[in-house]
């Protein structure tokens, strides 16, 4: 316990001093709203947590039917749209498009117990309340809300593995907090519970579950501040038990205190994929006292930390959007283990006092485009390496690597190999130790050999039939070989020379999927013709050749090799006149679509990751202009700063780490090739506060809502021409002024020399 104190005040002390090493340190949480894209289809988290927390306590809601509202808008717990609440949560998912989490329910009742969640619109009968907006309150690290049937304020703030609740009671008839481990949350349900009284405060459990995460485990400890003077236990049969350790397929609690002498109950809740005894080790290390106000300190100054990493200025509307969307980028990947190292691998083996810190929560088919670029060029080398040493683990226990990883279960979401890119961008950018770079390329090479979707196909370099599949044969094979482009720069970068040549063949398979005759990637059978009747509108989910998408959507996904899908055009100006024809078309997308397109502009669908770096294809054609106004209406039209301002489902952060790149000016439209093409800038000013101790300055001239053009940009004060930079050039610090106009300078980046490529430089 010494130990664990000792390192707890070491890395507070850290935690000032890194603060105070930030010059100029701004209180940037002020400009967050937590409630930006919890409306609608945004389904973003809304809670307490600190960046990339294992702890994301928050409220969970009713989740109304179909019927109803939209079931699917409370992938998250929460939707802004409701005025219930049945409880506070310990972990729940950001952005995503599939529910699960929502661990260990506890609720702040008085009455009559209630053993089960009230129904949509009828509240007596069951456990939770009715609560007023002008009573809720969600800032970084904190969140409070008045339960109104309760007659109950509750206040909320985490550290990585613990969530601290601070009930007060204003109506202490029969005063209880009241434990469900049997709540169940969209796609989870409780498979196994267990519950132990240690002593009068403190007690210890776990809830194994099935969902998304087909086999979850979660492990807690609870400590609370006022004894418990008698406790009742039942199951989901609504049977009571007498003993004081209780195991079942949905064991509910009620825990009893003296509310007339003691209106006010804090509890510490510590999580664990682990064991209890390393819950309790948690708690211990992260939060040894009883002080609710230091530890909501502690947390806004861990955000605070982290936004200061971008210094953005510029009106207030637009800080607020722009530091909400940060924020959003640190709620993915979080935090796996604890505090002694020991996290639950894939494999279900506890992997003990491990040196790195596992991560879990892997988004990667959305995340893999902007959110870890983001990441390399804001964090440090450390927390980097953590993300692609966990994924390296994973490699490990499951045999390739994760594809869409959540709480130790490989769930397989979504299409591609999205962790590759990730990976091998960690060994070019020299992110990861040389030590690694065997187990990196041996994990790349045994995951992209698979038989998997497709794969079988690929091996052999030739397309994938669609008679083979029964959808979606194009995303995959599209996704695939943008993995195949990470996989070759790898191998060349490691002296790999057969392999290289091998994958450079494969990252060019997408040209076979071309169809000269309708200008678009279609599927192919194994006889060779492509598919017909085609329809390049057809956006049914899950029932055509491309993922949440159509034909016009996937025509633009090759950014590894963008000079190469140019030539299948037939050159730059059928490429752009193809490129003007998708985004001014009509957005009709006919009946059935799926519901993940949405941010229309034409086709051009802002709220769907395939589509993200379109804007950012015009500077590889000499038409940087026309992409800068893209860029800026999407940034315009589809965030805003009110709780619907996101167009479409932030998965884990991916849409928000768009706007953080758009905003600042630039994109990294090919993620592993180091070149990050500029756009249009929303700021009077941006300090890059990089994790090589430097300084990057970008300074907008001319700023203003109608000025949505590049006119010129200088480089530490030299003009410069190129409609791109480097990441080299990015971490060398230093000043970038870019002036802005309304009128399009067509000069600038017009010369070919003046082009990004898609290879990196």
């Amino acid at each position: 316990m010494f130990n664990l104190k000792i390192n707890k005040a070491v890395a507070t002390a850290l935690l000032f001093s890194s603060l105070a090493s930030v010059s100029h340190a701004q209180q940037l949480t002020q400009y967050v709203d937590p409630f930006i894209g919890s409306d609608e289809h945004g389904h973003v988290f809304v809670g307490a947590n600190v960046p990339l927390g294992a702890v994301q306590l928050g409220p969970s809601q009713i989740a109304q039917t179909w019927d109803e509202f939209n079931g699917w808008d409370w992938c998250s717990g929460y939707n802004y749209k409701s005025n219930d609440i049945l409880g506070f949560t310990h972990t729940h998912l950001s952005g995503t498009g599939i529910g699960d989490l929502n661990d260990i329910m506890i609720v702040p009742a008085n009455g009559k117990v209630q053993l089960f969640p009230a129904e949509f619109n009828k509240m007596n009968t069951g456990y939770g309340s009715l609560f007023k907006k002008e009573n809720e309150i969600c800032v970084p690290g904190f969140y409070s809300v008045k339960l109104d049937d309760y007659q109950v304020r509750a206040n909320l703030t985490a550290t990585d593995r613990v969530g601290y609740h601070q009930y007060i009671y204003e109506n202490t008839d029969n005063a209880h907090i009241f434990i469900d481990l049997g709540f169940k949350m969209n796609w989870d349900k409780t498979t196994d519970s267990y519950f132990k009284q240690i002593n009068d405060s403190t007690f210890v459990g776990y809830r194994f579950s099935t969902g998304w995460a087909n086999d979850q485990k979660v492990y807690f400890a609870i400590r609370t501040s006022a004894p418990i003077t008698n406790v009742q236990f039942y199951d989901d049969k609504d049977q009571k038990f007498g003993s004081s350790t209780v195991k079942g397929l949905a064991i509910k609690a009620a825990l009893f205190f003296d509310a007339v002498k003691d209106k006010k109950i804090e509890l510490k809740v510590g999580i664990s994929p682990v064991s209890t005894v390393n819950a309790l080790a948690n708690i211990d290390a992260e939060i040894p006292n009883w002080n609710f106000e230091q530890v909501k300190k502690q947390a806004d100054e861990k955000w605070n930390q982290t936004l200061n990493k971008i210094q953005f200025e510029g009106d207030n509307d637009t800080k607020k959007i722009f530091y909400t969307a940060m924020y959003h980028t640190y709620f993915a990947p979080t935090v796996f283990n604890d505090v002694n190292g020991d996290y639950l691998g894939t494999d279900k083996q506890v992997y003990e006092k491990q040196d790195f810190t596992n991560h879990t929560l892997f988004s990667l088919w959305d995340t893999y485009r902007a959110l870890h670029p983001l990441m390399n060029l804001l964090e440090d080398r450390k927390i980097n390496q953590d993300f692609v040493k966990s994924m390296l683990a994973i490699y490990q226990q499951q045999g390739k690597l994760p594809v869409w990883h959540l709480q130790g279960n490989e769930t397989n979401t979504m299409v591609g190999l999205p962790a590759i890119p990730v990976v091998a961008d960690a060994v070019v950018k020299g992110i990861l130790d040389e030590k690694d770079f065997e187990l990196a390329w041996e994990a790349v090479k045994t995951t992209a050999m698979g038989y998997e979707h497709g794969l079988k196909f690929v091996r052999e370099l030739t397309y994938i039939p669609i008679d083979s599949m029964d959808h979606e044969s194009v995303a995959w094979a599209l996704e695939y070989a943008i993995a195949d482009y990470s996989a070759y720069v790898l191998a060349n970068k490691l002296g790999k020379t057969e392999d290289a040549a091998y994958f450079e063949k494969r990252y060019k398979l997408y040209e076979q999927y071309f169809d000269k005759e309708v200008g678009h990637f279609v599927g192919r059978k194994a006889s060779g013709e492509f598919r017909r009747p085609f329809n390049p509108l057809m956006a049914k989910h899950r029932e055509n050749d491309y993922c949440e998408g159509n034909a016009w959507q996937y025509t633009w996904l090759v950014p590894q090799d963008v000079e190469g899908l140019i030539k299948l055009f037939g050159g730059e100006d059928k490429f752009l006149k193809k490129l003007d024809e998708f985004t001014t078309m009509s957005s009709d997308l006919g009946e059935e679509a799926s519901n993940d397109i949405t941010g229309l502009i034409g086709q051009y669908a802002q709220g769907n990751e395939p589509n993200h770096h379109v804007p950012y294809l015009y500077a590889y054609a000499g038409e940087q202009s026309k992409g800068a106004a893209l860029a800026r209406k999407a940034m315009t039209d589809f965030y805003t700063s009110k709780p619907n301002g996101l167009c479409g489902n932030d998965d884990a952060g991916q849409m928000s780490a768009w706007y953080v790149f758009s905003a600042i000016g630039i994109y990294p439209l090919n993620p592993i090739s180091g070149v990050y093409v500029f756009g249009s800038p929303m700021m009077d000013k941006a300090t890059i506060n990089l994790p090589n101790q430097k300084q990057l300055v970008i300074d907008v001239k001319n700023q203003a809502k109608e000025n949505s053009y590049i006119k010129s940009i200088k480089v530490n004060g030299v003009a410069y021409a190129k409609s791109y930079i480097t990441y080299d050039d990015l971490l060398k610090g230093g000043n970038i002024e870019i002036e802005m106009s309304n009128k399009p300078n067509k000069k600038f980046g017009r010369d070919k020399s003046t082009w990004p490529t898609s290879k990196g430089i």
